[in-house]
């Protein structure tokens, strides 16, 4: 049996080896403390390889003066790692959250070493992996060495993030409390596209949607619908108002019938607060939560994502502005699809028509070197604040058309123009 060694963070990174692959726990449960250590004992260390989603809180380890010790891989960008990989001090991985986990069970990404966050243990020793199950349980399953920050302050989530202690190497004390995103406030633009979504969403329907003001916009504009479910990768405070009101119920879900499904939370201490050892919530393994063939199961399901642009076809921008990587990925096309398949399902694209530099997210072609993150043949409902298309089963010339009606009026003539001469 694995016996668990309590160390110090100096200690614990001093596992890790030059050459290593290393995963972190990322968002809220970013191991801030092991990071820190991490960073300290650089000196000892080269060409070490380190694996995450989007981290929370300082991260200084795509620093210029780390380069040749920490090759740095997200599989999905926060703004505190966008820099570098701009000025290629750290890289990007394309990959579809539900196919993430297969990369690390399969060792096609072999880890050496995976440093995550746990709660507290209880009288038997179950720690939980707390806000983010998401792809952190298959490190944990694939690694050779597991060293856990172990935090008072993470909440214990149930559902597949449960571990014991004897599932850890080596565990180190480090209570910090975790980073809180404030909530962002809807713009009048996004309010009016939370508008047109909430006219689409069916009571009844199971929801999928992400973080920021443009979600916060769709959940404040449903507090008359009723019995709506939530099976979704992550969530924020945003869907706290409808689970207290009752709005959120989960009673017409076909998976998990009752009990809001996710695989990672993040944002205010208030959420953490609610997801803490809350049966109503299950935390599963982002290949589950993702995987469009259970997602489809659910009936009615309302997938809403956003986009960078989308251009006359219907292709559609996620990831990246032009050439330069701005995020990844994610679990858009896993809920698009799972949403095209589910009974009465509705798969949306929400985005504002502009930027905020005044430049139309509907082009009439994805900048060069932009990422097609939905194609056009996957394409369904476009939403901004001048309405609501649905693209499936037009042609290309609908497609122009429908688009360009809810483009920003003062780029309609232009966008006309270019589909003519395109």
């Amino acid at each position: 049996m694995k016996l668990t060694e309590k160390i110090s963070a100096s200690e614990a990174v001093r596992k890790i080896k030059s050459g290593d692959h290393v995963f972190i726990h990322g968002a809220a449960a970013t191991p801030q403390v092991l990071v820190g250590a991490l960073a300290e004992a650089a000196q000892d260390l080269q060409f070490v390889r380190l694996y995450h989603l989007h981290l929370n809180g300082a991260y200084p380890l795509t620093g210029a003066e780390f380069r040749g010790i920490f090759s740095d891989n997200s599989f999905f960008m926060g703004d505190n790692v966008r820099q570098a990989v701009k000025e290629k001090r750290a890289d990007y991985i394309p990959v579809a959250l539900a196919e993430l986990p297969v990369l690390l069970r399969k060792r096609v990404v072999p880890l050496d070493v995976a440093l995550v966050s746990v709660s507290s243990p209880d009288k038997n020793g179950f720690v939980s992996l707390g806000t983010s199950v998401d792809v952190a349980l298959a490190a944990v399953q694939s690694a050779k060495i597991i060293i856990a920050q172990v935090n008072k302050y993470l909440p214990r989530t149930h559902g597949d993030g449960v571990l014991h202690l004897r599932d850890i190497d080596y565990i180190v004390e480090g209570d910090m409390p975790l980073p809180a995103g404030a909530y962002n406030e809807p713009s009048p633009e996004e309010m009016e596209i939370g508008r047109h979504v909430a006219a689409l969403v069916p009571d009844g329907a199971t929801l999928q949607m992400g973080i920021g003001s443009m979600p916060n916009a769709v959940l404040s504009c449903l507090t008359g619908h009723k019995n709506l479910g939530i099976h979704t990768e992550m969530f924020s405070d945003g869907l706290l108002p409808l689970l207290d009101s009752g709005v959120v119920n989960n009673h017409f879900k076909k998976v998990l019938p009752g009990r809001t499904v996710t695989s990672f939370v993040m944002g205010s201490n208030k959420l953490y607060e609610f997801v803490d050892d809350n049966l109503a919530l299950v935390f599963k393994d982002i290949a589950w939560v993702n995987d469009p063939v259970i997602i489809a199961r659910n009936p009615r399901v309302v997938a809403i994502n956003s986009a960078l642009e989308v251009d006359l076809s219907g292709q559609v921008c996620a990831d990246s502005i032009g050439t330069q990587m701005f995020s990844g990925v994610g679990g858009q096309m896993d809920f698009m699809l799972g949403a095209a398949h589910s009974t009465d399902g509705i798969p949306i694209i929400a985005m504002c028509s502009r930027t905020s530099k005044g430049i139309s997210k509907i082009a009439s072609t994805l900048r060069v070197g932009a990422g097609v993150t939905v194609t056009r043949s996957q394409a369904h409902w476009i939403v901004t604040e001048y309405g609501a298309v649905d693209l499936y089963g037009k042609n290309l010339a609908e497609r122009a058309r429908l688009l360009i009606s809810i483009a920003h009026p003062d780029d309609r003539e232009a966008l006309e123009k270019a589909w003519r001469e395109r």
